[in-house]
């Protein structure tokens, strides 16, 4: 293949792979319609994401104030960032390194963990990680309920049981990041998902669809409502629509960790939060209903197809799913 360019074929190539034969200009089908490039929507402004002090919450007078901050980021932006949370600096470094060892091996040597089931757990290395972030996700949950003005033990046990999704992205450096996105626009399906990044490369959008970046804090995990908290709050917090731009300089690496209720469990609005001028607005529905969608679909298709045929330029996904019951 001409290192210059790319000429398009029925075969699909890793970016990983194509990023390794020193191509300086991306295939066609990587190319997004210019409506949705990062560069031509990124807004401008210096907007101050809001950042939460977890530490905080373990003061009487304090508490308020975090429990208010939480509720206007969930309001407005659907996204906070969290510090002082509990889960140190080596852990999670533990865990991006042993994400950027998996994308580092050859292609035969990552066949071995091939599986169409994204049921089958995937990797031991990220353990430490997965049990703290599971941990967090419960406090933060009891944060949000709590600035939902639901008791902060709502649903303390299903939290406390519930599902939870590692989905690993590697983002190899690209020739035209202009051009690309590494993940196009989505919302998780989930209560609550917990982000580590690398390098920046997440992006959100607000309210009034302008993209913000996500800055990348030393420390720092971010926190994004997902559909089934959209659903649970009966609206009132909506799913945030976020994106993975990439950039020409650096591999970015992401580590989304989903949660939710168990499988067998359905997310329904809170009863508190249905009466007469907050009238019973989503279905309920559950974990286990997207893992079967898309154990069963092809995922680049589904997830990356859409109307417009985005394809990602993530280098690979690995799925990991874990369960707090024996």
């Amino acid at each position: 293949m001409d290192k210059s360019s790319a000429t398009p074929n029925d075969s699909f190539t890793s970016a990983m792979t194509l990023t390794e034969e020193g191509l300086t200009c991306i295939p066609k089908r990587y190319i997004v319609p210019s409506s949705l490039r990062p560069n031509g929507t990124l807004s401008n402004s210096n907007t101050c994401l809001p950042i939460v002090d977890l530490s905080l919450l373990q003061h009487p007078l304090l508490r308020p104030q975090i429990i208010q901050q939480v509720y206007l980021a969930c309001k407005e932006l659907g996204f906070f960032q969290v510090v002082n949370h509990g889960i140190p600096l080596s852990v999670m470094k533990d865990a991006l390194d042993n994400a950027i060892e998996f994308f580092d091996l050859p292609s035969e040597e990552k066949l071995h963990l091939l599986s169409s089931n994204v049921h089958d757990p995937v990797r031991e290395k990220m353990g430490n990680y997965t049990k703290a972030v599971q941990k967090l996700q419960e406090e933060i949950m009891e944060v949000i309920f709590e600035s939902l003005e639901l008791n902060p033990d709502y649903l303390h046990e299903d939290i406390a049981k519930g599902s939870q999704v590692i989905a690993v992205n590697c983002y190899p450096a690209c020739p035209e990041p202009d051009l690309a996105l590494g993940l196009p626009p989505h919302t998780d399906y989930s209560l609550l998902s917990i982000i580590l990044q690398n390098h920046q490369g997440l992006q959100i959008m607000d309210r009034d669809e302008k993209w913000h970046s996500v800055p990348v804090i030393e420390g720092g995990l971010i926190a994004l409502v997902g559909d089934h908290m959209e659903v649970l709050s009966n609206g009132q917090y909506t799913g945030v629509v976020h994106r993975a731009a990439v950039n020409s300089e650096k591999k970015r690496l992401s580590i989304a960790s989903l949660h939710s209720l168990a499988l067998g469990k359905k997310v329904r609005p809170a009863p508190a939060l249905v009466d007469e001028q907050h009238i019973l607005s989503y279905n309920e529905g559950g974990f286990s209903d997207f893992l079967d969608f898309i154990s069963g679909e092809d995922i680049v298709q589904v997830a990356f197809g859409g109307g417009v045929g985005i394809i990602s330029c993530a280098a690979g996904l690995l799925y990991a799913f874990f369960t707090s019951t024996p």
